[in-house]
């Protein structure tokens, strides 16, 4: 199901023998006669989450996207991620990490080539070098403990499909 180990937001893809708009109706009507999970039905974007009583940090959520290949074939494009606020914080993060480093490497640049001590510059760089790989250590334990809710979102969209 997930061959690639490395990205933290594993993706799928699809062909299906139905029009789009016979998955989408399929979707429609699963949102309507269960309660097990929450399907959110949006134009050719269907989101399906654990419901909240079941759900913790990083809980997975399944974002399909559904895209017209002939009038009776579709493909269907998924892709796990965690709840997106969690997402876009964990990347302001990576990304604030990556602004400071390069920031740090200009002052240790700079003060290099003046001649001055570097020595603070170095252990800055050695923090946020540290910091990023925990940063991403976070994020693979992240995708391991949301493995099993993974599964069963991927096992739903499966049955709802057929």
């Amino acid at each position: 199901m997930l061959p690639n180990e490395i990205v933290l937001r594993p993706r799928f893809q699809m062909e299906l023998d139905k029009s789009c708009n016979q998955v989408t109706a399929l979707f429609a009507k699963v949102k309507k006669d269960q309660v097990k999970y929450i399907v959110s039905c949006v134009d050719d974007h269907i989101f399906i989450k654990l419901p909240n009583n079941q759900q913790h940090f990083w809980s997975p959520h399944l974002h399909l996207e559904i895209s017209k290949i002939s009038e009776n074939k579709c493909a269907l494009h998924g892709f796990f991620g965690p709840n997106p606020t969690v997402w876009t914080m964990f990347m302001f993060l990576h990304v604030a990490v990556g602004i400071l480093f390069m920031v740090d490497l200009t002052w240790l640049y700079s003060n290099y080539t003046m001649g001055n001590a570097i020595a603070l510059q170095i252990s800055i760089a050695v923090v946020l070098v540290i910091l990023w790989i925990l940063l991403y250590i976070a994020g693979r334990i992240g995708k391991k403990k949301g493995k099993p809710g993974m599964r069963e979102l991927y096992d739903f969209m499966m049955e709802t499909i057929g």
